[in-house]
């Protein structure tokens, strides 16, 4: 008999694949989200065989608590130049590579982590893959210049929402910024669209992600993992 394996197998099989990457890599950058921190606790039992030091660099308070209660051992951001694996997560992925992440608000963090490392692994579910990019876009904000961007944003077609919690409150990010949820409707030009945005003075970052990542897994609802590479490595 053939026992048909849902998606939470195959996101826990997606998980432990990714660990293959760990290999060689002293300290690892870490995304956000559910998907990376399922990452992170296999991580720490993968750690515990290892005969050498692995290092974290968490790119968010939320992660950083499930790398903690993993038993990582976390290091300085200082590190961030020689981090050698990141492990991601995103919101929505195109056929050519080009995400949309931000959805948990750490978008400046994991930019900076996927752009600083030598390879990168982004983990996500079959439903994050289409042809053409098309959420919101997040925009982090320096909260001085929200009147600003938001009327920069409009004017290249843009329509932005301040993000707010469940009481209204404005949702402030790790690095004390604000978060613009941006609909331009279908996005075909990905890049030329996160310039546009990121020369907005007061924007600090997009969350359109271009060329930021290597290898991505694919959890299908048939239980299996799909592995797509953007390039070799």
């Amino acid at each position: 008999m053939v026992v048909r394996l849902g998606l939470e197998d195959a996101l826990a099989k997606m998980a432990e694949l990714a660990l293959k990457h760990v290999a060689g890599a002293e300290v690892i950058g870490l995304g956000s989200g559910a998907t990376v921190a399922r990452f992170v606790e296999r991580l720490g039992d993968h750690v515990g065989k290892l005969k050498r030091s692995v290092r974290v660099i968490p790119s968010s308070f939320q992660i950083q608590l499930v790398a903690e209660k993993a038993g990582l051992e976390l290091a300085s951001a200082s590190l961030i130049p020689v981090i050698g694996l990141a492990v991601d997560g995103a919101d929505q992925i195109d056929s050519r590579f080009n995400m949309i992440k931000g959805g948990g608000g750490a978008l400046l963090r994991e930019e900076v982590i996927l752009q600083a490392a030598k390879r990168r692994v982004i983990l996500a579910d079959e439903k994050k893959y289409v042809d053409v990019l098309s959420r919101s876009i997040p925009v982090e904000v320096v909260p001085f210049a929200r009147t600003q961007v938001e009327a920069r944003l409009r004017k290249i077609g843009g329509k932005p929402v301040l993000r707010v919690l469940s009481k209204g409150y404005p949702y402030v990010t790790e690095n004390g910024n604000l978060i613009f949820d941006t609909d331009f409707g279908v996005i075909r030009e990905p890049k030329r669209r996160s310039v546009e945005i990121k020369s907005i003075p007061g924007v600090m970052a997009s969350g359109i992600f271009v060329g930021a990542g290597d290898i991505f897994y694919v959890a299908k609802s048939s239980g299996r993992v799909e592995t797509r590479k953007a390039r070799p490595i």
